[in-house]
């Protein structure tokens, strides 16, 4: 990839010193004989030469980005594995379905640990099922007519347990302990303690959050 754009540069910079030694020789091609002198490189073919290269340039960026963030993601995936003890292929789910849904990986990941061990078929007593063990109820609030065996499924427990984390959030302007509580407790019932001035608080949100760094781009507490 390095040594594409850096042709491309050579090419440019031999491209601009021709167009340097045309201009000061000024005039030369005229005088010349058409019959024992080679046509003379114009200023418009100078200048598609010039937004050619650019056009390839730009390319070349656009490569290297693309490969800069693959690489991240694999980074990314080798180290979930290894640190939870996971396939690469459900580490590769979990990230891939976190980013789009706006939960930061590390967050996840902490989140489908606590819920589920990170076993698709996990279901609790209260009949939360999935990796991220979320009520049926609730999953059918955001995709409507969602079966039980279909809350089993990989992607579609992420995606939804996700996504209702990510309204939590919005809902508790950024709390991240409030939201947790919600998502373990249910957001009725820590609004009813807090009515009744309780504190909600179970160890669940201390759990989750242990060791964990929110990025600074994610609003504070």
């Amino acid at each position: 990839m390095h040594t594409k754009t850096q042709k491309l540069m050579l090419q440019g910079g031999m491209i601009l010193l021709g167009a340097l030694v045309v201009s000061g020789i000024g005039g030369w091609a005229r005088r010349a004989r058409a019959d024992d002198q080679p046509v003379p490189l114009t200023a418009p073919a100078l200048l598609g030469e010039l937004r050619s290269l650019s056009q390839q340039l730009e390319a070349a960026k656009g490569e290297l980005a693309v490969a800069r963030v693959q690489l991240e993601r694999a980074n990314a995936i080798i180290e979930y594995s290894t640190h939870y003890g996971i396939s690469a292929d459900l580490a590769a789910v979990i990230y891939d379905v976190a980013l789009p849904e706006g939960v930061d990986p590390n967050l996840a990941f902490r989140l489908v640990k606590v819920e589920s061990g990170f076993n698709p078929h996990a279901k609790s007593k209260a009949g939360a099922l999935g990796l991220t063990q979320v009520l049926p109820s609730t999953a059918r609030l955001y995709e409507p007519g969602l079966t039980t065996q279909q809350m089993y499924e990989r992607e579609t427990s992420l995606r939804v347990g996700f996504r209702y984390l990510r309204d939590l959030l919005e809902r508790y302007d950024g709390n991240l302990e409030r939201a947790l509580l919600a998502y373990n407790r249910g957001p009725g019932k820590v609004e009813e303690l807090l009515g009744a001035g309780k504190d909600p608080r179970n160890g669940y949100s201390t759990t989750v959050m242990r060791g964990y760094r929110r990025p600074r781009t994610q609003s504070s507490e």
